[in-house]
């Protein structure tokens, strides 16, 4: 009993100890060689593999033996793979039976040129993702991990799983764009690919990614993930073209960014790309654009650039539609203003809603004669919609500062900004005069008729527009249109008022044609303007009981006062033929007049023009304008103490000709009495010796005129002639 119990005993420990060895240890042996080189010839027929020494090591717990050999290399035709390693496990039982078959088998790479085991993969197991790997991926080093199991007959099961990872490799598929330097971890299981931990750069701009994954459905690849930025530029090909592809009409400089963004896309097995979805949070660290907006009438520091700072944006694109959310600091001026806007971008249409907030820059509205000066607040909200290359249409706008609003409904704009159409406009502000305006203009129907009626309205800087421009078009509308006016009192200027301003204006293209405007200064003065349009002609009129407020915005004549104004101009074609008549003013300063009265020796008069001023009963004048010529054919002034007979030209920015007669109203009266039987009825028989006035010429560019004055000893029959017919009507 004692030999058996040692015996046992000593098979015992012999068994324990070799499976502790076994189990620790393990084994070198070659006996396993041929069974997985025939597996791999399994898989391809052509494919090899070189063995060294396997070693086996017991798994007694799982009843089965893992297989390992250290070094091995794959042959393919002339291509060879070195590996890390092959792992593999065997069922006890059958390795008892003689009839055992390999469980699965585990290889790992040493680090390897990825065409070379991406070839050996699709030999492995020729999958559309690999396929798409070996296409798409040139360059780098690849380290990555098998796992294959088998069934009983030694197939491989669907449950294969490849990881591992990419370092400097570069992908090749789309020629716009050029993606290098690209070092990432790879998974493939259950017919999904995913990336995780990439680093890329395209076109020269780093891009990472926490995970990328693509899946085989239906015949094509879905592609999803996520790819953030630090600095991304305008150098980068990528955004160059989107921008340009989605955004036409912005002109982009310079561009600085970071950005989160979340994408998907199907790609087909032609590398087609369809249903292509970005999501896109964007932090623009500075942005420059083109200004080619014309806005320095309203925003009078405006710059040639446009700058975007510290603005975050969301960005959805789906196919044909991209919306657009942003906010943050906007600079077009000299200090920052503040905008939000929502725009949605659907084919050729954009659909915008913006909030521009304007604190320490100015606002000019020179036609309504409105400022906001600096460091004060205005909030500008508008929405609405434009297409390409067709119309825009502004649904809302109100501009609201301190108790200054404007607001605008419906407002039509063809791609030139010209008006097709508005249905409302409501202003109610304070002008630079601290004159209080109320106004509205209400489309009254679809034939485009407005009323425009209001209680207050300063039309002192409307006047200044009108008088300076060549004509008496507006220019900025598209189809024509007429406009009832009521308005209770309108200021010319802080001296002189409308009353009752009332009548009608009709245009068509741009040019008024026909209208009717009547008003009162007081009850005894009268204003009214009438402009009447036939097949031949047209006449405009206008009169004035008060001709101060627009004789003076003349700047050559100061200290303009008392005075009527009665105005008729006749226009056919291109040329216009005009009378300008003015009664009973005095004038204190005139430039070429003072010159003129100075170089006749004509002291005292040129004393009185300077201090009180000299006093005119009646100015005419004859002129016709073409294009930008203006000739005078007559200008006559006569007054108790001068006279002024004159014609001439005025080539607009260029010339002006000028020619005439300046008389003594004293010597006047002495020439007319020595005419025989008339004299003596006009002025009596006294008569004078001495200059009867002289003769003058003014010629050269503005503000570079010369004056040459000659004594004359007989007035022309002309002159006479004019002053008698003065004489005689007064």
């Amino acid at each position: 009993m004692k030999i058996i119990f040692k015996i046992l005993l000593s098979i015992f420990l012999v068994i324990s100890v070799s499976i502790i060895y076994l189990s620790t240890i393990g084994v070198e042996t070659s006996r396993f060689n041929n069974q997985i080189a025939s597996l791999i010839k399994n898989f391809n027929k052509e494919l090899k593999i070189e063995l060294n020494q396997v070693k086996i090591i017991l798994d007694p717990f799982n009843l089965q033996i893992n297989v390992k050999t250290i070094g091995p290399k794959l042959l393919i035709k002339d291509k060879s793979i070195e590996l890390e390693s092959v792992k593999t496990q065997i069922i006890l039982d059958t390795l008892l039976n003689d009839n055992f078959s390999l469980k699965n088998l585990d290889i790992s790479t040493k680090s390897l040129e990825i065409e070379n085991l991406i070839s050996f993969s699709r030999i492995l197991k020729n999958t559309p993702e690999l396929y798409i790997l070996e296409k798409i991926l040139k360059k780098g080093y690849l380290i990555c991990d098998v796992n294959l199991e088998f069934d009983e007959k030694g197939n491989i099961k669907d449950n294969y799983k490849i990881r591992g990872s990419i370092n400097d490799a570069q992908i090749k598929f789309l020629k716009k764009y050029d993606i290098n330097n690209i070092n990432f971890n790879f998974n493939f299981a259950n017919r999904i690919l995913d990336f995780t931990n990439l680093v890329l750069f395209l076109n020269y701009t780093q891009l990472l990614s926490k995970k990328i994954t693509i899946e085989d459905v239906n015949d094509s690849f879905s592609i999803y993930g996520s790819v953030e930025n630090q600095n991304l530029n305008y150098k980068d090909k990528f955004l160059n073209d989107f921008l340009k592809n989605n955004f036409p009409k912005i002109d982009v400089i310079d561009v600085n960014l970071n950005s989160k963004n979340k994408f998907s896309f199907l790609l087909d097995k032609k590398f087609n790309i369809d249903k292509f979805k970005l999501l896109s949070e964007i932090e623009i660290i500075n942005m420059k654009l083109v200004n080619n907006f014309d806005l320095k009438d309203f925003f009078p520091n405006i710059r040639n650039e446009i700058n975007l700072s510290k603005h975050l944006i969301n960005i959805n694109y789906d196919k044909n539609e991209i919306s657009l959310v942003g906010k943050g600091n906007l600079n077009f001026q000299d200090k920052n203003d503040y905008v939000s806007y929502n725009f949605l971008k659907k084919k050729d249409t954009i659909d915008f809603k913006t909030n521009l907030v304007i604190n320490q820059n100015p606002i000019y509205l020179n036609f309504l004669d409105y400022k906001k000066e600096p460091n004060t607040k205005a909030e500008i909200n508008f929405n609405g919609s434009h297409t390409f290359d067709k119309e825009t249409i502004i649904n809302s706008l109100s501009y609201i500062e301190k108790k200054n609003k404007i607001e605008i409904d419906q407002l039509f704009l063809k791609e030139d900004f010209k008006i097709i159409n508005v249905e409302k406009v409501y202003l109610e502000y304070f002008d630079s005069d601290l004159r209080e305006n109320k106004i509205t203009i209400l489309k009254k129907n679809k034939k485009n008729r407005y009323n425009i009626v209001g209680s207050k309205f300063n039309a002192n800087n409307l006047i200044e527009d009108l008088i300076s421009s060549d004509s008496n078009e507006l220019n900025i509308f598209d189809q024509s249109f007429d406009l009832n006016i009521k308005i209770n009192q309108v200021y010319l200027d802080k001296e002189n008022i409308i009353n009752d301003l009332k009548g009608n204006l009709n245009f068509k293209k741009n040019e008024l044609m026909n209208g009717e405007l009547n008003g009162s200064f007081s009850k005894n003065e009268q204003f009214k303007f009438t402009v009447k349009t036939n097949k031949l002609e047209k006449v405009t009129t206008l009169y004035l009981d008060k001709a101060q407020p627009l004789v003076k915005r003349y700047k050559f004549i100061k200290g303009f006062k008392g005075g009527s104004i009665d105005f008729y101009s006749s226009k056919k074609g291109e040329k216009s033929f005009s009378n300008l008549k003015i009664y009973d003013f005095r004038l204190q300063e005139l430039p070429i007049l003072t010159k003129l009265l100075t170089l006749a020796s004509l002291q005292g008069i040129a004393d009185i023009l300077s201090g009180e001023g000299i006093t005119f009963d009646e100015f005419e004048m004859n002129f016709d304008n073409q294009n930008k010529l203006m000739t005078i054919n007559e200008l006559y002034a006569i007054g108790p103490a001068i006279s002024i007979l004159m014609d001439g030209y005025v080539e607009k920015n260029k010339l002006i000709s000028l020619r005439g007669s300046l008389v003594p109203a004293t010597t006047i009266n002495k020439a007319i009495g020595n005419i025989p039987v008339l004299g003596k009825i006009l002025v009596g028989s006294k008569t004078g010796e001495g200059v009867f006035g002289v003769s003058f010429k003014i010629k050269g560019p503005p503000g570079k005129l010369e004056t040459t004055v000659n004594p004359i000893k007989t007035l022309t029959p002309r002159f006479i002639t004019r002053t008698l017919e003065k004489i005689k009507k007064n």
